[in-house]
């Protein structure tokens, strides 16, 4: 605006179908700041389309383009819920039909719009549940190859990657066809990361992933189970490995079970395990230098250096008392505050040699760590159940307070929440925590596999009306199972779905104890919670420990200067980052 360039009225330098700027042909513009016919589109793929229109014609070429001809699909989470549409999504072509299935209960709605004689499929929107994208997105243009009601009905057809022909996008954001891909597996591509490396496939947004594992599956390629190129075993194998012959370091796991010096892959998985099975503090000895990011200071880095404190608040039941200890710390130390959707209270914009001390006055103040910088339990939600709720007919918060300090501090595969709610009303949201219990009128209901986050899923029922001590006791071998088989980075919804068997065999093994390692399971609990020690409390005990939270390690004493702050709304919130100028070629025509 300023350099007088004609801007579209939502934004974006008008363009013609060159991408030339209308105001200055010797200016280009792609992507966002783009307005092609006086339409912005902030979608990976038209950038994309954009930058090799201008490549062409830098050229020397002939490249245009028109809205028409841009690949509007697209899978996003917008307010925490998964939505995608793709093709003609609003059925604009002449004659075109919707088919449409809306389930109020389960919260999803899927349209799929197709030709007036209902043979191919012109495009689609999914609602709430979008897993059917990556197959149907590449279907569209195609003839259908199943009945349209029974290809997004809860229950009906599975389309695998079979069902897709040649000419099929897998990959729209880098225009990867069905047939480039089978070409590069049939000429070794043999693993998904070589498949994006050969192909660029997968790269961009990342939601045709499923699909090349797929389309790996079904040319007959047996996907590795390998934690890593450091480690032939798994990291359920691996577990095993340590905890039966009682290894305590990374190296002598290496050293014995695997080749080289270890990577950013297996280094944190490996710490994991060691952590999982009571190998002392994650500081400590050689297991300080296998930590990720968030662990290495036992807190959450955040965008502009800084770190976030979060101290636990089982069930989120705290005193007056606490609260101002933590207005308090937040005020003395300038930090900006957040209550977070797991019934806590986030602290942002410590510096890293801040932390020891905040964490000195909350430890003193009787808090202790929440590990939400950790793949471990975050938090056990609850609403206030009986105690003060006329609907409620069990004590939610005792039990999520009782539970919470149960399994603090368990290390596993992937982070763990839980939520209890005293009703059938559900205000704790049991059902989208990786272990949720329900209050019925003679005991708890338990369900299991639930999660939010990128595709959320409902958990399952695991047992009905059981009394609390049963129900700890089925939780217990249920996390225990879990830390012990999962992979790295799984969640227990996709734990629970990859499982031969299911939630049948689940509940097999940790119910009825068919494997015959409920025993077992048990006792792993019992030395976990017998053993627990807050993470904080041991960096405070250790001047060693203590000595690695500087910002820089040849000047301790100094903080780092590039951290700044403005207030927004009465908090201190990262200042904004001034760009960064860099000399460009000029262009000519």
């Amino acid at each position: 605006r300023t350099s007088g360039l004609a801007v579209c009225e939502r934004g974006g330098v008008l363009v013609n179908g060159h991408c030339r700027v209308v105001a200055d042909d010797a200016i280009w513009a792609v992507g966002e700041c783009a307005a092609l016919e006086g339409r912005t589109y902030g979608l990976v793929a038209p950038g994309y389309a954009m930058a090799e229109v201008v490549a062409d014609r830098l050229l020397g070429g002939p490249a245009t383009m028109t809205p028409a001809e841009l690949d509007m699909s697209t899978k996003l989470k917008l307010l925490g819920v998964d939505v995608a549409s793709f093709g003609d999504a609003h059925a604009a072509a002449e004659g075109a039909l919707s088919v449409v299935v809306n389930d109020p209960v389960a919260g999803t709605y899927a349209k799929l719009v197709v030709s007036d004689d209902a043979r191919t499929l012109l495009g689609g929107i999914l609602v709430g549940d979008a897993s059917k994208y990556g197959v149907l997105r590449p279907l569209v243009g195609s003839a259908l190859p199943a009945d349209p009601v029974a290809m997004i009905a809860p229950g009906g057809v599975e389309l695998g990657a079979d069902t897709l022909p040649d000419t099929a996008q897998i990959c729209t954001c880098n225009a990867v066809t069905k047939g480039a891909l089978t070409a590069a597996i049939d000429t070794g591509a043999h693993d998904v990361p070589t498949l994006k490396a050969c192909t660029r496939a997968g790269t961009s947004c990342g939601s045709c992933v499923p699909t090349l594992k797929a389309l790996l599956a079904q040319r007959g390629v047996e996907v590795s189970t390998a934690l890593c190129e450091h480690f032939a075993h798994s990291r359920a194998e691996l577990f095993e490995i340590v905890a039966g012959a009682g290894i305590t370091t990374f190296s002598e796991l290496v050293a014995t079970h695997g080749t080289g010096r270890g990577c950013d892959i297996c280094k944190p998985a490996v710490a994991s395990i060691l952590a999982s099975l009571g190998s002392g503090h994650i500081h400590d000895g050689e297991q300080a230098a296998l930590q990720d990011t968030n662990d290495h200071f036992l807190a959450n880095l955040q965008r502009n250096g800084t770190y976030s404190v979060v101290p636990r608040i089982p069930g989120g039941e705290v005193t007056p008392e606490g609260l101002i200890v933590l207005g308090e710390v937040a005020r003395d130390f300038g930090l900006y505050t957040k209550i977070t959707g797991g019934q806590r209270i986030d602290l942002f914009g410590a510096r890293v040699e801040q932390l020891p001390e905040i964490w000195r006055r909350l430890v003193d103040a009787g808090f202790e760590s929440g590990h939400a910088y950790g793949k471990a339990l975050r938090t056990v939600k609850s609403c206030v159940g009986s105690t003060w709720c006329r609907y409620g007919v069990q004590d939610s918060v005792g039990l999520a307070v009782a539970l919470e300090l149960r399994y603090r501090g368990l290390r596993s595969p992937h982070k763990l929440k839980s939520g209890v709610s005293g009703c059938a009303r559900e205000c704790a949201e049991a059902r989208s925590k990786d272990f949720g219990i329900i209050a019925t009128e003679s005991g708890w209901n338990l369900y299991v596999g639930g999660n939010g986050g990128f595709t959320p899923r409902h958990a399952e029922l695991l047992v009905s009306d059981v009394d609390t001590e049963r129900l700890v006791t089925i939780i217990d071998r249920f996390l225990m199972f879990y830390v012990r088989t999962a992979d790295r980075l799984q969640r227990t919804a996709t734990w629970v779905e990859a499982m031969e068997g299911g939630l049948d065999h689940l509940r097999a093994v940790v119910v009825e104890d068919s494997l015959g390692i409920c025993a077992d399971l048990e006792a792993a609990m019992g030395k976990h919670v017998a053993g627990y020690a807050d993470e904080w409390r041991g960096v405070l005990e250790d001047e060693a420990k203590l000595g690695r939270f500087v910002s820089f390690v040849n000047a301790p004493t100094t903080p780092d200067p590039s951290i700044s702050f403005v207030e927004e709304r009465g908090q201190p919130v990262p200042a904004p980052r001034e760009p960064v100028l860099i000399g460009l070629p000029d262009v000519h025509r």
